[in-house]
């Protein structure tokens, strides 16, 4: 279940996105607000995982909010207005939401959000030992099977059902899921960094902000991985 919060100014907006959570079976409504300064204070000292949260609020805006919270939960933005689509990109949130809401769009939403926040990566899985002397791993291309040397991949790239792997003697793409490579891959030389990446630490060229460059790549890093990923960087 994905503990969730609803922060929206608009009465009649708020109810209705309440109804929409309680008919989905994979949410769990925690509370909900028409004053985002009560949800800021309910969120900072509670468990939660989700937030439908507002862009047009008086006393603080979705943006202000998220910048408050930063990594602490996962957003999904609720506006009349789509010129906030930019902002939301920037805070890599799950999903934009335009009202007036229909719930089929609104389960789209949902379940976005249960497969990104389900697939954040664990304790166990960051620091699974990997066998010293695997150096290179089998994939499925088409119709025959390619194998990859780790010292090769540059970073994998999710592309929807497909995942694309960049190396130094170019592109392979195969019909597999992004998280098989977390389980695959060792986690001692390779961090997933967001939803559609897992990148060669060993290939970063450098850090901006909350980016790295990678070849001529530019790879964001999610707010989801961000704390996992700077204490990697300040390990070394």
């Amino acid at each position: 279940m994905l503990r969730c919060v609803i922060i929206d100014d608009e009465p009649l907006a708020l109810k209705l996105l309440v109804d929409y959570v309680e008919k989905t079976e994979f949410l769990e409504l925690k509370n909900s607000f028409t004053n985002p300064i009560e949800g800021l204070h309910f969120i900072s000292s509670n468990e939660v995982d989700l937030v439908f949260l507002d862009i047009q609020m008086p006393e603080l805006t979705g943006i202000q909010f998220m910048k408050i919270m930063k990594s602490k939960c996962q957003f999904i933005m609720t506006t009349a207005y789509n010129q906030y689509a930019i902002d939301g990109y920037e805070f890599d949130v799950i999903d934009f939401l335009l009202k007036p809401i229909t719930f089929d769009r609104f389960l789209i939403a949902a379940n976005k959000a249960k497969e990104r926040i389900e697939e954040k990566p664990t304790v166990s899985e960051s620091n699974k030992e990997q066998d010293p002397n695997d150096n290179f791993i089998f994939v499925k291309s088409e119709y025959r099977v390619q194998k990859i040397d780790f010292d090769s991949i540059n970073y994998l790239e999710g592309m929807g059902d497909y995942v694309n792997i960049v190396t130094e003697e170019g592109r392979i793409l195969t019909l597999e899921s992004i998280k098989s490579f977390v389980e695959r891959l060792p986690s001692n030389r390779f961090m997933r960094v967001h939803k559609s990446f897992i990148i060669s630490f060993e290939k970063i060229k450098f850090i901006e902000r909350n980016r790295v460059q990678i070849k001529e790549k530019l790879i964001p890093v999610s707010n989801s991985y961000q704390k996992q990923f700077w204490e990697r960087v300040n390990s070394k």
